[in-house]
């Protein structure tokens, strides 16, 4: 059996061993969501010259919602989606599937940033929230949304101070949370690891993503959106009173361009200064079986993550495997994204032993799926947005992997801006304000690296920040969520 945690916390020091490998030694190296019979018939790339009014530059979760909205607004409008490789094949089809309501990646990091926005950003992350369940209702897209809420779990004791912490912050803003102990939070999930939990009730559940987009993408399409898959962008210039977007079979000119390009190299330098890709890696078990599932519990099916730096998420899937991801955050020199990246057996070997230390009574249980990709992460952990080329170009990307639920404010405020609309969002310094630029190589990858060993060393510590994570604090650059 895996060995359990030791002084080095409950991870341990020993490294992964050859029974953590041949855990997903037979495993589909691409996402379970996307290893579906559901996925749609490629569309046809663009191909010569076209026009339109707005082109959208993306095909995930930000994209497609931005078409929808659009769409609806001014049904009469020509719109365009341009997708480079296909619908929700990168981040919004590899991602948890955690949908949760927050604008700015947890409260914490919020209240650090922007304290005395953040009851106008929760009051209008929940509205935006309540909204695309039902947008999701409205057009019938069945993405097995499942509205359960988040658990957060202590496996550590000093983090036990974090949870009571964060509990009146969150019902301050409006959240229905419960502090639990040992026993009720081991009674929620059965691990000998977990110390307490907090249970938010409100502004969380679970979805499939990749079911989503499709679902977006129908729905858009019927109201007239044109959708181009295997599309890459390549150049996006301004032309007369427009934009012109060159790509790798033709040329869209359109009168105005909306950017949701995630973790891709950015169309605009805006985006390129502050945006890096960070690789996320996930494991999948096989189903449980009904012995398997009354061991670990679990009734209640909410979202989980841990509390620490390096941090793991993990949920059920519909058909009771389990999802589990995290802890390795990996910055390849330059920021290349490619699919060279996606597969890293350090992390899923990693993975798979933090797997069994949590759920020792799954001992045996062999993994379905593995996948890496990139996340699209800026300084400040969640979403910016702006404009390009006198108004023309719009953009909402730096999600840093909480983009589920936020993908579609990011839409609308994109929207928004666009329009020169004012609004309560666009009024915010959080939405009006950019994050701090990332340096050029190559002391961008030193200052990540560096960042990385030492939030790791932190979790050694008892949560205790040494003089580099002191200094991003001041600086406005500490990750807090």
């Amino acid at each position: 059996m895996t060995p359990r945690g030791d002084a080095h916390g409950p991870w341990g020091s020993a490294p992964p061993d050859e029974s953590d490998r041949r855990s997903y030694a037979e495993a589909e190296p691409r996402p379970f969501w996307l290893d579906s019979p559901l996925r749609p018939e490629a569309a046809a790339p663009l191909a010569g010259e076209a026009e339109c009014d707005l082109a959208i530059v993306g095909g995930g979760l930000s994209g497609l919602w931005a078409a929808l909205l659009a769409q609806e607004r001014d049904p009469g409008r020509d719109i365009v989606v341009l997708e480079g490789d296909r619908i929700a094949a990168a981040a919004s089809g590899r991602n948890g599937g955690f949908i949760l309501s927050s604008l700015t990646h947890g409260v914490a990091n919020g209240l650090n940033r922007f304290a005395d926005e953040m009851p106008a950003l929760e009051r209008l992350g929940r509205a935006s929230f309540d909204a695309a369940v039902a947008a999701i209702e409205r057009h019938a897209i069945d993405c097995d949304l499942e509205l359960n809420g988040g658990l957060d779990v202590a496996v550590e004791p000093h983090e036990l101070d974090w949870l009571a912490e964060g509990v009146e912050p969150l019902r301050g803003l409006g959240h229905e949370v419960e502090l639990l102990d040992r026993e009720a939070v081991r009674a929620e999930v059965d691990s000998p690891i977990y110390e307490g939990g907090i249970w938010q009730r409100s502004g969380a559940g679970l979805v499939d993503a990749a079911r989503l987009c499709w679902g977006l993408a129908r729905a858009a399409g019927e109201l007239g959106t044109r959708l181009y898959e295997r599309t890459p962008v390549r150049r996006v210039r301004e032309s007369g009173a427009g934009v012109e977007l060159e790509t790798d079979g033709g040329r869209l000119r359109a009168r105005r361009v909306l950017l949701a390009t995630s973790a891709f190299r950015g169309l605009v330098g805006a985006i390129r200064r502050r945006i890096v890709p960070v690789y996320d890696y996930v494991l999948v078990t096989e189903p449980l079986s009904a012995e398997q599932r009354r061991a670990i519990g679990w009734r209640n099916r909410q979202g989980l993550g841990d509390l620490a730096n390096q941090f793991h998420y993990y949920r059920l899937t519909p058909d009771d495997r389990i999802l589990w991801g995290g802890y390795d955050a990996v910055y390849h020199y330059g920021g290349a994204v490619e699919r060279a990246h996606d597969q890293r057996d350090a992390s899923f070997a990693l993975l798979a032993k933090h797997f069994f230390i949590t759920f020792p009574q799954l001992e045996g249980v062999r993994f379905s799926h593995r996948w890496g990709g990139a996340i699209d992460t800026c300084t400040r952990f969640f979403a910016f947005y702006g404009t390009a080329m006198e108004g023309r170009v719009s953009y909402a990307v730096g999600h840093t992997g909480l983009g589920v639920g936020a993908s579609r404010f990011g839409a609308e405020v994109a929207l928004d801006l666009l329009a020169g609309r004012e609004t309560e969002a666009t009024r915010l310094r959080a939405v009006r304000s950019q994050p701090l630029p990332f340096p050029p190589e190559p002391l961008r990858w030193a200052a990540i690296e560096l960042t990385r060993n030492r939030l790791a060393a932190a979790d050694r510590r008892g949560g205790r920040r040494g003089l580099w994570l002191r200094a991003l604090d001041r600086a406005g650059l500490g990750f807090d969520s």
